[in-house]
């Protein structure tokens, strides 16, 4: 049970993710930075998309698995899968953040 619980909570933080990824990508655009967006941020909301995907492929294998139409062993692969993509992005996530406080305390 806590398994069908941690994959619940990693497929809402995704989705928490995107909500607020989405917000700040409508603000960007609006104000004209968004053209040409090739760059880390194109990087990161694919990563963020990746992981999306994962967690709605988890998801789909618990439902068939509670359905009984797929076997407990993909279900804990795909659950695994979207719980490890989750956390290398929590880590990239609080990589960028520390290094932007490192810039921040530079002295100019």
């Amino acid at each position: 049970m806590a398994l069908t619980s941690a994959a619940a909570g990693a497929y809402a933080a995704t989705q928490n993710l995107l909500s607020s990824g989405g917000a700040a990508r409508t603000a960007a655009v609006s104000s004209g930075e968004g053209a040409g967006a090739s760059g880390f941020g194109a990087l990161l909301e694919q990563a963020i998309g990746g992981v999306s995907s994962a967690g709605r492929a988890a998801e789909a294998q618990a439902v068939a698995a509670a359905s009984g139409k797929a076997d407990l062993v993909s279900v804990v692969t795909a659950v695994a899968e979207s719980e490890t993509a989750l956390q290398t992005l929590v880590a990239v996530r609080d990589r960028v953040i520390s290094a932007y406080e490192e810039i921040m305390r530079m002295q100019i």
